[in-house]
């Protein structure tokens, strides 16, 4: 955690750009594994049991104000930009139900705890799930990346319907307008 302290709300002008790698194609399609995974209200969700229309984004890790980042993290490919994603979601969660999500989520591979102080510190009206045992991670064969000995998930969002992910939005960028991509689809299959 060797870069300087940085306000995790602000996107820095000169970030890389994530590159489609296809390391998501496999996705589209895929019915999701029966595991229930824990939530930040302390409840389990299965995301394979959830009827109707269910959006998730995935994210690597959020930052915290003031803390150190991962060694490099402004470096790697779509790795900054967990907050404004978060707050993009929170900004357009009721527009989304509006247009028949059933469910919002966000997930990391970060314990339960820790999504919980920033659930909270953000304001979040859902819930963030955990995969911090990977074992989700590892079913599905997501795109991970490898910092400061942490297994981190490379950012994505997805569209859930009745179990099965129908879309996947991967690579995502800029992080920040994540939200308004998925309200575009949602508003486009109406």
């Amino acid at each position: 955690m060797a870069e300087a302290l940085h306000d995790p709300n602000v996107l820095p002008d000169d970030l890389p750009v994530p590159q489609d790698d296809g390391a998501a194609r496999h996705l589209a399609g895929m019915k999701l594994p029966d595991m229930p995974l824990p939530a930040t209200d302390g409840a389990e969700v299965n995301l394979s049991r959830l009827k109707g229309r269910t959006v998730v984004y995935v994210y690597p890790r959020t930052g915290r104000p003031g803390q150190a980042l991962p060694t490099g993290w402004d470096a790697i490919p779509g790795a900054r930009g967990c907050t404004p994603q978060s707050c993009g979601f929170r900004d357009h969660s009721a527009e989304m139900k509006r247009l028949g999500v059933a469910a919002l989520f966000g997930l990391s591979t970060q314990v339960t705890a820790y999504q919980r102080e920033v659930a909270e510190r953000l304001h979040l009206p859902f819930w963030i799930l955990s995969d911090a045992d990977l074992k989700l991670t590892r079913a599905m064969r997501l795109p991970t990346f490898a910092v400061d000995g942490m297994t981190l998930i490379r950012r994505m969002a997805w569209v859930i319907d009745d179990g099965v992910l129908t879309k996947v939005f991967y690579p995502v960028f800029p992080p920040d307008r994540s939200a308004q991509e998925v309200v575009a689809l949602l508003q486009a299959s109406r």
